[in-house]
């Protein structure tokens, strides 16, 4: 499956984004989709993931800000980042993966697929 994310850009303190990732391929319901961020200088680190289910996880420091959605009608998935911070600033990078294993979810070493980043800038 190839992975294609757009959505990002500069946006002021408090302000909302879009991220979308759109995938090739006829089984993306079947998959369990993930973002990613990394900030420069930092390490890649999760930000929110849905299985084919629905069930979403996302990393404490997002949780009521960022909600993961997808449509598979669309075969793309979304994150809605709402109240963005200036610690929110990173490349934003979407993946996939056919295997779950839940305790794994949050781990990039689950995912098989990566999409290229988009980066998100947020301003103070």
């Amino acid at each position: 499956v190839q992975l294609q994310a757009s959505g990002g850009g500069l946006v002021q303190a408090g302000g909302s984004l879009r991220l979308s990732c759109a995938a090739s391929g006829r089984t993306f319901s079947s998959y369990a989709m993930g973002w990613f961020r990394q900030a420069p200088g930092k390490e890649r680190e999760f930000v929110a993931a849905i299985r084919s289910g629905g069930s979403t996880y996302y990393r404490d420091s997002v949780k009521g800000r960022f909600t993961i959605s997808r449509d598979n009608a669309k075969n793309t998935v979304y994150l809605q980042m709402n109240s963005l911070k200036p610690e929110d600033t990173a490349v934003y990078c979407c993946a996939a993966s056919l295997r779950v294993i839940v305790s794994m979810i949050r781990l990039p070493s689950m995912y098989d697929y990566w999409g290229q980043g988009t980066l998100v800038t947020v301003s103070s």
